[in-house]
């Protein structure tokens, strides 16, 4: 049996998408954990969902990382336990220091909703196993802070640690100010910590995982756990 936990926040709006494509892809449904709980259950990993916790007040995923199920989240990060932020998600990684860097406004200063191009540039993390290096992908982007942005010294670190993810691209995989819809540095759309655990990315798997939705490229993040997962139990 799969033990997925998926964080809920005032405020989250894609807590029940992510739940509804756990179920589906892994044919076990998460446990849904209230911020005010005070434990995770034992998890084979948790989601951080997108959404607008805490209404985005002070700075979008700020309050939301003082929760008080943030401080067992963190714990049981650093213990090993492997932790996906999606957009508002990725926010509360960076606000909760799982992650390095920040998410500040679209350089637009306008909230952005459509399909992007992604190049997998990281794919030994538990989340993007199933992926290709290089290989270019769809996903939809819904957010109005989503730009990357760390120091020079941690950019330099997470480029030359192989910590990014996934850059937005044009189709046929090129890097390109054009292709970058929110200013991102570098054109980051998603980073892990060291370990390759520990996931935020911007744009939203859990809304193109089966065709119905117009498209399955979402669909191996959560193949990915499923893969790390069973090699974990050997």
């Amino acid at each position: 049996m799969i033990r997925a936990s998926v964080i809920v926040f005032p405020g989250s709006n894609c807590d029940r998408d992510v739940k509804v494509a756990i179920e589906r892809i892994t044919g076990h449904a998460p446990r849904m954990v209230w911020h005010g709980d005070a434990e995770v259950p034992a998890s084979d990993f948790i989601v951080l969902p997108g959404g607008f916790s805490y209404g985005d007040y002070l700075r979008c995923g700020a309050m939301a990382a003082h929760s008080r199920i943030m401080k067992d989240v963190i714990a049981k990060a650093k213990a090993g336990t492997p932790v996906l932020g999606i957009c508002n998600g990725f926010q509360i990684l960076t606000e909760s220091g799982l992650l390095p860097g920040a998410l500040m406004r679209n350089r637009s200063l306008k909230f952005i909703c459509r399909d992007v191009h992604l190049r997998i540039d990281g794919h030994e993390t538990f989340f993007t196993s199933t992926y290709r290096c290089g290989e270019v992908v769809k996903v939809p982007i819904a957010h109005a802070e989503g730009n990357y942005f760390a120091d020079e010294h941690t950019i330099a670190r997470i480029e030359g640690e192989g910590q990014v993810v996934a850059r937005y691209c044009t189709p046929d995989g090129r890097i390109t100010d054009d292709a970058n819809p929110n200013g991102a540095m570098n054109n980051i759309a998603g980073i892990s910590d060291e370990s390759g655990r520990i996931v935020g990315m911007m744009p939203h798997p859990e809304r193109l995982y089966e065709n119905a939705l117009g498209g399955t490229d979402g669909r191996r993040v959560f193949e990915s756990a499923l893969v790390g997962i069973a090699a974990a139990m050997g």
